[in-house]
């Protein structure tokens, strides 16, 4: 084969593979700007903001990111995991001795039975059970709606997440796109500067011998 056409056939080639490189990174860059513009979207229309730093407990002060975050409006994932581990989550193991959702199902249930039986036989302690049954259920009401505005929270910078590495993937396709470019140009220089009789690994003559 002559190297001037191996040459064309590679470069070409290279060319081919450098725009779907770059068709795939711009698909990619599409939807990295569609998640993160609809992850702020969403946010910020909740209009939740992080406590000023003047105002954290002790407690909040441990969190590098709460004193980073300290006074601005929640709108990016990295912030929406902050609030809902370090705020959020902190927070919640203050109420009913850290217990979830479900785990304070339980003694509800209890309190609930204990309730109906002491009204049946008029007991004394009617009204102390009354009182725990009413705040075990104001604190499983509290930790539903952490619990559940955490989830939103973290499926948001989940979704950023999407975001960041579709960020990254055309980057490296960009890159690639790039690296093929100027592959491709070299060859094509190379191939109109190869003479056109010239063989790709050409047999060498044998000598001839006296």
């Amino acid at each position: 084969m002559k190297r001037r056409t191996l040459d064309l056939l590679f470069s070409i080639g290279g060319l081919g593979l450098a725009v779907l490189l770059l068709v795939v990174g711009v698909v990619l860059t599409t939807n990295a700007n569609f998640a993160n513009r609809y992850v702020h979207d969403q946010l910020a229309a909740q209009h939740i903001s992080f406590t000023p730093a003047d105002r954290l407990s002790d407690e909040e002060k441990k969190s590098d990111c709460l004193r980073e975050y300290a006074g601005k409006q929640l709108t990016t994932g990295k912030q929406a995991e902050c609030y809902a581990n370090e705020y959020i989550g902190l927070h919640l193991k203050s109420i009913g001795d850290g217990k979830t959702y479900a785990d304070l199902g339980a003694p509800q249930t209890a309190l609930r039975e204990q309730v109906a039986q002491a009204q049946q036989s008029n007991a004394a302690n009617l009204a102390d059970l009354q009182k725990q049954l009413a705040d075990v259920t104001a604190q499983r009401e509290t930790v539903f709606k952490g619990e559940t505005l955490r989830g939103l929270l973290l499926t948001s910078y989940g979704f950023s997440e999407f975001g960041r590495k579709a960020e990254q993937g055309a980057l490296a396709m960009y890159l690639g796109a790039a690296l093929l470019l100027l592959l491709s140009v070299a060859g094509l220089v190379h191939a109109f500067r190869t003479p056109a009789s010239e063989t790709f690994a050409a047999p060498e003559k044998e000598r001839v011998t006296a």
